[in-house]
């Protein structure tokens, strides 16, 4: 089965959409947490946390605002670069800060489970729960994904970030 049959261009702009659409569902969900996050500290419970939670508390507050800065990137990048004939670059580039924000997110929703689990349960076991709720994100978010990538694409016919060659799905059954 052959790819789409489009121009470089077409592709830069079609890619481009479907990554605007990938980073409204990420942005949504990281701008409630660290909207809801920068609270926290102003709650009368605060500085009653012993130190290793206000630390917990720093990370994540700063992982949320890496995560904030990585996928609104892509805005202020296509706006700055617009117009200039160069949107298969500014996807790949977009494509990158999208990735890494969606690292950052994981992270932030780790730190953020381990703190709100300690502070709720001060149980042994809070690691072990986040460790297993991280896990369930790595499964669905990088591992089925990359399963089904290498399932069901030929090795010579990857998209991939850069957007060089034309995708061409194929079932290995």
């Amino acid at each position: 089965m052959r790819g789409r049959h489009e121009t470089p261009e077409e592709r830069a702009d079609r890619r481009w959409g479907e990554l605007m659409q990938e980073i409204r569902v990420a942005q949504t969900g990281v701008q409630i947490l660290f909207g809801f996050l920068l609270t926290v500290v102003f709650t009368p419970r605060f500085p009653e946390l012993p130190a290793s939670d206000r630390t917990i508390y720093i990370v994540t507050v700063s992982l949320g605002a890496a995560a904030t800065g990585a996928l609104i990137g892509p805005v202020s990048f296509h706006r700055l670069v617009a117009g200039r004939r160069i949107k298969p670059q500014a996807v790949v580039w977009a494509s990158r800060l999208t990735f890494i924000g969606l690292v950052l997110l994981l992270a932030t929703l780790a730190s953020a489970l381990l703190l709100v689990l300690r502070v709720a349960t001060q149980a042994s076991y809070v690691p072990w729960l986040v460790t297993g709720l991280v896990t369930w994100y790595l499964l669905c978010w990088y591992v089925l994904p990359l399963w089904v990538r290498g399932r069901y694409t030929n090795i010579n016919d990857d998209e991939g970030d850069g957007g060089d060659r034309t995708n061409r799905l194929t079932s290995r059954r």
